[in-house]
C-alpha cells in the first residue's frame, strides 16, 4: 500500500504526524505500507513556486491513496489567485478525478455536551453527506473579474453540471444508503437554479434503480435550517459542490467540533484522498493544540473505502472511541471533568489504544 503523505500548511504537519503514528503501528504489526511525503499548498509554493508541484501530483497519481493535512495561510493571500494554496487543493481534486466527497458526521455519546446544540437534539446523530467535488461553480467557466464599458468591475462565476456528473455522484449516495438506513435526501435549489432543476430530475430518474431507498428533496436553505433543528431526520444527504461545502461544515458543529470530522474524496475506482474536514488554522499552528482525531479517522476511511479492509478501519475507529470514553480531550472538545491533552498527546493515546 503506497500512501502519498501531503502535510500541507498550518496545523497540517502536526495532525498528519499523529495519523502517521497510527500507520506506523499498523506497519509494525506486519502490514506492507510505504509512505512518501511531498509538499502541497503554501508549502508547495515555497518549495517549487507552485501550490501543486509536478512532483507532488506525480506521487499522488502513482500512489494507492493520498493522506492530506490542510492547505492555506493568511500570508499567501496577496499572491495571484492561481498561486494560492487553495488552488493546489482544487487542482489535485480535479486532476485525480476525485468527484465524490464523503463527510460523515457521527456524534460520540461522550461528546454530546460539546455540541452547541442541546444533547437531546444531537444524541445518536449518524449522518453521511455526499458532496460532488469536481464540478459546479468552483470549476465552471466562464469565470473571473472583468471591467465593464462604464469602468465598473464585475465578478463572474458559472454554476454548471451535466447529466453524467449528477448521475455518478447520485449513484454513490444511493449505494451508501443501501448499506445504511436506505434514505437519501437530495439537496438543491430547483425553484431558482436551472442547474439544480436538472439535478433533481436526474436524482428522480436514478431512484428508479434503487426501489428500496426512500428519496426526498430539500431546498438548500431549508436543509441548513433542518440540520440545526432536527439533524437526526437525515441518513444520507447528497448535493453539489458549493452547497456541500457549506452544509458539511455546518454539520461538523453538531458533533462538537469540526476537529472530529474526517473525509474521503474518491474517484470511480475508489482511489481516494483522505483529509480532515477542517482547514489549516494558521492561528494555532505550531502550538501542539490541534485536534488530530479527524485526520486519524480519515485513515480509517482510507482502509474502509480504498483498501476495503473493514477490520482495520474498525480497529482504528474503536481506538478513537476508546480514548474518547477514557476522557482524553483536545481543547476544542474539552469540558470540565475530562483530561485536556495536546495534539501529540492525543495521537499517543490513540496509539496506546491500538
Amino acid at each position: 500500500m503506497k500512501i502519498a503523505v501531503l502535510p500541507g500548511d498550518g496545523i497540517g504537519p502536526e495532525i498528519v504526524a499523529q495519523a502517521v503514528k497510527v500507520l506506523n503501528v499498523l506497519k509494525a504489526d506486519g502490514m506492507k505500507i510505504e509512505m512518501e511525503e511531498a509538499p502541497i499548498g503554501g508549502a508547495g509554493y515555497d518549495m517549487a513556486g507552485d501550490p501543486l508541484p509536478e512532483a507532488t501530483f506525480k506521487l499522488s497519481r502513482e500512489a494507492d491513496a493520498v493522506l492530506l493535512g490542510a492547505v492555506g495561510d493568511w500570508k499567501y493571500d496577496s499572491l495571484p489567485r492561481d498561486d494560492r494554496p487553495e488552488r493546489g487543493l482544487l487542482r489535485i481534486r480535479k486532476g485525480l478525478n476525485l468527484f465524490a466527497n464523503l463527510r460523515p458526521a457521527l456524534l460520540y455519546p461522550e461528546l454530546a455536551s460539546a455540541s452547541t446544540l442541546k444533547p437531546e437534539v444531537v444524541a445518536g446523530l449518524d449522518l453521511m453527506i455526499v458532496r460532488e467535488l469536481t464540478g459546479d461553480i468552483y470549476f465552471g467557466q466562464p469565470r473571473g473579474i472583468t471591467t465593464l464599458e462604464n469602468g465598473e468591475r464585475e465578478g463572474i462565476n458559472t454554476m454548471r453540471y451535466n447529466e453524467s456528473e449528477i448521475r455518478r455522484i447520485g449513484r454513490i449516495a444511493f449505494d451508501i444508503a443501501m448499506k445504511r438506513n436506505k434514505k437519501v435526501c437530495s439537496v438543491d435549489k430547483a425553484n431558482v437554479l436551472e442547474t439544480t432543476e436538472l439535478w433533481r430530475q436526474v436524482m428522480i430518474e436514478l431512484a428508479k434503480d434503487y426501489p428500496e431507498v426512500e428519496l426526498s428533496h430539500m431546498y438548500v436553505d431549508n436543509a441548513a435550517m433542518q440540520l440545526v433543528r432536527a439533524p437526526k431526520q437525515f441518513d444520507v444527504m447528497v448535493t453539489g459542490n458549493i452547497f456541500g461545502d457549506i452544509l458539511s461544515d455546518e454539520a461538523s458543529m453538531l458533533t462538537g467540533s469540526i476537529g472530529m470530522l474526517p473525509s474521503a474524496s474518491l474517484d470511480e475506482n475508489n482511489k481516494g484522498m483522505y483529509e480532515p474536514s477542517h482547514g489549516s488554522a494558521p492561528d494555532i499552528a505550531g502550538k501542539d493544540i490541534a485536534n488530530p482525531l479527524a485526520t486519524i479517522l480519515s485513515v480509517a476511511m482510507m482502509y474502509r473505502y480504498t483498501f476495503a479492509d473493514m477490520a482495520t478501519a474498525d480497529r482504528i475507529e474503536n481506538a478513537v472511541k476508546k480514548v474518547i470514553a477514557q476522557g482524553y480531550r483536545t481543547g476544542d472538545i474539552w469540558t470540565d471533568g475530562t483530561m485536556r491533552v495536546s495534539c501529540s498527546g492525543m495521537g499517543d493515546a490513540v496509539v496506546a489504544a491500538l
